[in-house]
């Protein structure tokens, strides 16, 4: 399965800019691409005034995504400002090339910045089938809580968009890496680059095998970079050392 992902310098809340720099992006993205990751609201940026730039599902941001997906027969991930029967989420939607939809809405605001002031919470996760491959996208304050991300051997790939500050760097990277190793699952981490209107994005952007070892890292670049991720070497591992056997039984209770 191959991945692409962006590591992107988001135009401050402004929809129309971002949308236009993606599809020069998209322009230039290499073929045989099955998956293309965006940030955490990518359109506009982490905005606590989610009324200046929020969108119906069937607004510009959505059939943008869509005539997308259908044009290079890829499947796209990215959340975005969705207002939905008078509430803002922190949504994100998965678009494959028929134009299906699978949303998640984020489960885990940012207390400490005013999200939960400004939007409402999801309490559903979402698993996605990108051909055969199963995978978990999961938005950037989610990836402080392992129970929410926590394997039942039911996805293959864990994803997390983001827009996690530079100042918290070293933790994005290590709880990245631990997510890998405790789900035995490859892990995706994209993460923004540059700053908004008050905080800076060191990017960070990067791809983990099962045991943790980084594949592919974008640092502190922006542009499209690539993973090639060996589902038969995933499941050998998995099959060779079987550590989901022994896990702990849970239920998450909303």
């Amino acid at each position: 399965m191959r991945v692409v992902y962006y590591q992107q310098d988001i135009f401050w809340e402004d929809t129309d800019a971002n949308l236009k720099k993606i599809s020069a992006i998209l322009s230039k993205m290499e073929k045989d691409v099955d998956l293309f990751i965006l940030p955490e609201m990518f359109h506009a940026g982490f905005t606590m005034d989610p009324g200046k730039v929020a969108e119906e599902i069937d607004g510009n941001v959505v059939s943008f995504l869509k005539e997308s997906a259908t044009k290079y027969n890829i499947t796209i991930l990215g959340s975005a400002v969705i207002v939905d029967n008078g509430n803002y989420y922190n949504r994100l939607l998965a678009v494959n090339p028929d134009g299906v939809i699978g949303k998640y809405d984020k489960r885990h605001l940012f207390s400490v910045g005013g999200e939960d002031r400004n939007y409402k919470p999801g309490n559903e996760r979402l698993i996605i089938n990108v051909g055969k491959v199963r995978v978990l996208p999961l938005i950037c304050y989610d990836l402080r809580f392992p129970v929410w991300s926590r394997s039942k051997n039911d996805y293959d790939i864990l994803i997390y968009i983001a827009n996690w500050p530079a100042s918290r760097s070293e933790v994005w990277k290590t709880l990245l890496k631990a997510r890998a190793i405790e789900n035995q699952c490859y892990v995706v981490g994209v993460n923004r680059i540059g700053k908004d209107a008050s905080v800076s994005y060191s990017g960070d952007s990067m791809v983990l095998d099962a045991k943790g070892k980084v594949i592919s890292n974008a640092y502190d670049r922006e542009g499209l970079f690539y993973a090639d991720l060996d589902m038969n070497s995933l499941q050998e591992f998995r099959n060779k050392f079987p550590v989901w056997k022994d896990a702990d039984d849970f239920n998450i209770i909303i």
